[in-house]
């Protein structure tokens, strides 16, 4: 049987941790990145569009353009527009943006088009979840997916055609206010929160820029006295988020995925004394059947009869034994040389969990 393989959570040949800029680990509060949303209409299409008889949006979205344009369709008119398609735009309005700028979205159909391929975007508002419009999109979609459909009533579709993004496809309108310039401290967030890496965070910008200028809130926030100039502040930005931290190690943690038999051992795992033995019984039961003929001249009867075979196979598997702080390293060894697969890695895994021997966190995804 193959070696079991693992993903390690960390290096087996090095318990060395690396330093990490705090750009990499953390984030300044109020300084983030806004989702937008908006509702348009794809023109342009080779008859992939919408089906109006199922679709009605779509046909009264395109007459009250037509009327800001003073065309008026009369009533009772019914329309096939199958060259336009319904669609949402969702975009994400980065942090410091000003008017002017262009910013990437992505377009996805509501209705029933087939594809946005080949489509243009109409002139479409990009709101905030405060109902304000800070974006304006329009442009020529790029889609990756295409399908085609044959006579015969075949259909051969290539991902998503559905959905096509529009790059630098929205002009930035409005900006998002931020608190960066208040003159308020910095408060720098951890990506994960951590008692130690926050405390390794202060302890090294006051390193750099002198005693009490940085202190840690919690296990996520860092707060951090600066300038009270705008300008000033920016190059004490530049300067704090290039200071080198070396992160606390993460907590002992096994993760198994269960659809995929995948299983993520951390370095720090440990596991207290205890003796494993893992096999499989295996149990085939079949029917056969034996005919009875009587002697011709007895005057019996034929008579079939069951015959149940019953075979019980247990694989026999050696037990292997945990010592006092076994490592990773063991656990890896051990797993190999009985030959488990990931299905009875995880059934085992389960068991130490239970049992109290797993000196780690056990997370089924």
């Amino acid at each position: 049987m193959k070696p079991l393989l693992f993903l390690l959570g960390g290096l087996l040949m090095s318990q060395l941790t690396f330093a990490e800029r705090i750009k990499d680990i953390a984030s300044v509060a109020g300084v983030r990145s806004n989702q937008l949303i908006g509702y348009g209409l794809v023109v342009g299409l080779d008859g992939t569009g919408d089906q109006t008889t199922q679709s009605p949006f779509t046909t009264q979205s395109f007459n009250n353009m037509l009327k800001q344009f003073g065309i008026t369709v009369p009533e009772g008119t019914r329309m096939q527009m199958k060259n336009v398609a319904a669609v949402m735009i969702q975009a994400e309005l980065p942090a410091f943006s000003k008017p002017g700028q262009s910013i990437d979205v992505t377009v996805s159909s509501i209705s029933n088009a087939k594809s946005l391929r080949g489509g243009s975007l109409l002139m479409s508002e990009l709101k905030a979840v405060d109902g304000h419009t800070y974006a304006i999109a329009q442009g020529s979609l790029v889609v990756g997916g295409f399908s085609a459909d044959g006579r015969d009533g075949s259909n051969v579709t290539v991902n998503v055609p559905s959905v096509g993004r529009i790059p630098s496809g929205a002009t930035v309108e409005r900006m998002v206010e931020n608190n960066f310039a208040s003159g308020q401290p910095i408060i720098f967030n951890l990506h994960h929160a951590d008692f130690t890496t926050a405390n390794r965070m202060a302890t090294a910008i006051n390193d750099m820029l002198g005693p009490d200028v940085a202190r840690p809130i919690d296990a996520v926030s860092v707060r951090v006295d600066a300038p009270l100039d705008p300008a000033h502040r920016v190059d004490f930005m530049a300067l704090l988020e290039n200071i080198e931290v070396s992160p606390a190690a993460e907590a002992a943690r096994v993760v198994i995925n269960s659809r995929t038999g995948t299983i993520v051992v951390g370095q720090h795992v440990r596991v207290s004394p205890v003796a494993i033995t893992h096999g499989s019984l295996t149990v085939s039961v079949s029917e056969n059947f034996d005919v009875s003929q009587p002697n011709p001249l007895a005057g019996g009867n034929t008579v079939v009869t069951p015959n149940t075979e019953i075979v019980v196979e247990e694989e026999v598997r050696p037990m292997f034994k945990f010592s006092p702080g076994t490592t990773l390293e063991d656990i890896v060894r051990s797993v190999n040389n009985v030959g488990a697969s990931p299905s009875d890695l995880m059934a085992i895994l389960e068991a130490l969990k239970r049992s109290g021997a797993l000196r780690a966190e056990l997370m089924v995804i």
